[in-house]
């Protein structure tokens, strides 16, 4: 059992070497220190209590899948971005896609009504395909993407572990992405 300052040693010992880990995996200096930090804090919480001799091996194990869960996360971001993109203009960034949508008189409606009409047509085709999704994975769809939670506030939600609620989501974003391409929608 390792104790807490050899708990803290150990982090303190590999904190830069797996800051440029991370580094070198995603190019992104901010989401790397985010990872060490998500790394070591579930080393901490889920593994402080295990020898000290596991601690590294153990480590990199969580550093190497929360570098995979970050590019996971960036891919499901770019492809629900890109589709939605319909659905904002050019010169604001930051705006509630549902908000926007729901708002007659938003600055964000399309400015012809071909385009309104195109992205009248996704968002109905969207819904529809949404309300088809198996209650679970619907769940964790709406929560991770439309309420913007993260996976640990989404199993908190939905009462299951943080991998059912990846697994629900990989498998609601797999469904819905091959239901829009069907119809001719394909992301960049």
């Amino acid at each position: 059992m390792a104790t807490t300052q050899e708990l803290s040693l150990f982090l303190a010992g590999i904190e830069k070497r797996a800051y440029k880990q991370a580094v070198f995996a995603c190019r992104d200096d901010d989401a790397a220190l985010d990872i060490v930090q998500d790394s070591m804090l579930k080393l901490s919480t889920h593994y402080g209590h295990r020898p000290a001799e596991e601690l590294p091996l153990l480590f990199q194990r969580i550093l190497q899948n929360c570098i995979r869960d970050h590019f996971r996360r960036s891919r499901v971001r770019n492809f629900w971005s890109a589709l939605f993109s319909v659905f904002s203009t050019n010169d604001d960034e930051n705006h509630d896609i549902l908000e926007s949508v729901a708002d007659e008189g938003s600055s964000h409606r399309p400015a012809t009504p071909e385009a309104q009409l195109n992205q009248n047509q996704i968002l109905a085709l969207l819904e529809s395909e949404i309300s088809k999704l198996p209650t679970r994975q619907r769940e964790a769809f709406l929560l991770r993407y439309w309420e913007d939670m993260s996976v640990a506030e989404t199993a908190a939600a939905m009462g299951c572990s943080e991998g059912s609620v990846k697994t629900h989501c990989s498998r609601a974003t797999h469904t819905l992405a091959t239901a829009l391409e069907k119809r001719g929608i394909h992301h960049e």
